[in-house]
């Protein structure tokens, strides 16, 4: 907006979002009946029992306070498809081991639960698929072919990219990008305001909040809330765009206790602060754009398109003792 206001009713916006990695607990439940000496964590292994399918819980919780988020399905790719080199790297198991197919009758009765009940599908480009527009592509016509609908933005798996990543977006019509951030860090490291890296409609909304780089609030509920609370009156008193990422599975109380309820908290934390709380495409629709003149020009009435912000390497992949991506 040329005068600095945000395109929404609020004192600051709150972008939900949930990166669907791993919706079905199998092979982890033997590491954490060992790594907490929890044998009722082998219930996992036992068919029709999977903790982890935590989406009825999600948007229930959501309904509840009258908003909605996102969620991007991944579709990885099968072990089997890798080079042969890749085999003998235990990441590449590990990236397996959860892969699940957005087709299956159960997940496409997912997909319309939550397209019709208004909550936003995006995808999640699988881990090298930031540099591989063939790849990309045919990720979102598999999502779009399940959902039965457009699917304009996402982030990429491990928040991966790479020089020319947001150039594929854009070409495979994506209309945003929510990659940028860290699993380890929080903050507003690109800006308060979402940007624009071609200088047209094509939007980038860097995260500010994952999950994962919280004090683990099972034992240090205050002090992860705290790191909330202070990042929520950082965006109130700059008019920020915000945007946090919460895992599906992390929403498990027995598994990961704490972050379902900091997660309340926080959208109940900035309601109270008169913030528009919602998913990040439907806060892309109330934006105003600017015309493109060609796909790849500039546009009229656009800013000046600005310079990529400096990109980082690939990332620390490691896992914590919670599971989650690092």
């Amino acid at each position: 907006m040329s005068d600095g206001r945000l395109p929404v009713d609020g004192e600051f916006a709150l972008l939900l979002t949930h990166d669907v990695d791993r919706p079905y607990k199998s092979v982890q439940g033997l590491y954490h009946a060992v790594e907490r000496r929890d044998p009722g964590q082998l219930k996992s292994l036992v068919p029709g029992v999977n903790p982890w399918w935590q989406f009825d819980e999600i948007t229930d919780l959501e309904a509840s306070l009258g908003v909605r988020s996102a969620f991007y399905f991944l579709r990885e790719r099968h072990i089997l498809e890798r080079d042969p080199a890749d085999w003998l790297d235990p990441f590449y198991w590990v990236e397996h081991a959860g892969r699940y197919d957005v087709q299956t009758p159960e997940m496409t009765d997912l997909l319309e639960r939550l397209r019709t009940g208004g909550w936003e599908v995006g995808l999640h480009g699988s881990y090298d698929s930031y540099d591989d527009p063939d790849r990309l592509r045919m990720e979102k016509v598999a999502l779009e072919a399940a959902l039965g609908h457009e699917v304009v933005g996402g982030r990429q798996h491990h928040l991966n990219r790479g020089p020319r990543t947001w150039e594929h977006h854009r070409d495979i019509g994506l209309r945003y990008d929510a990659s940028p951030g860290s699993s380890s860090e929080s903050g507003f490291e690109y800006g308060y305001r979402p940007l624009r890296p071609f200088g047209d409609e094509f939007v980038v909304f860097p995260l500010t909040l994952m999950e994962a780089a919280l004090p683990d609030p099972e034992s240090k509920f205050e002090r992860a809330w705290e790191v909330c609370s202070d990042l929520l009156e950082e965006a109130d008193e700059n008019d920020a765009v915000m945007s946090v990422l919460w895992h599906p599975r992390l929403f498990t109380e027995s598994d990961f206790p704490g972050y379902r309820d900091l997660y309340r908290r926080l959208i109940e934390r900035a309601l109270e602060m008169g913030a528009w709380v919602g998913p990040p495409g439907e806060y892309y629709d109330l934006m105003d754009h600017p015309r493109s003149e060609s796909a790849g020009g500039e546009s009229a009435g656009a800013t000046p398109s600005r310079a990529e912000p400096a990109l980082d390497d690939r990332g620390d992949l490691r896992t914590d003792r919670r599971g989650i991506t690092k």
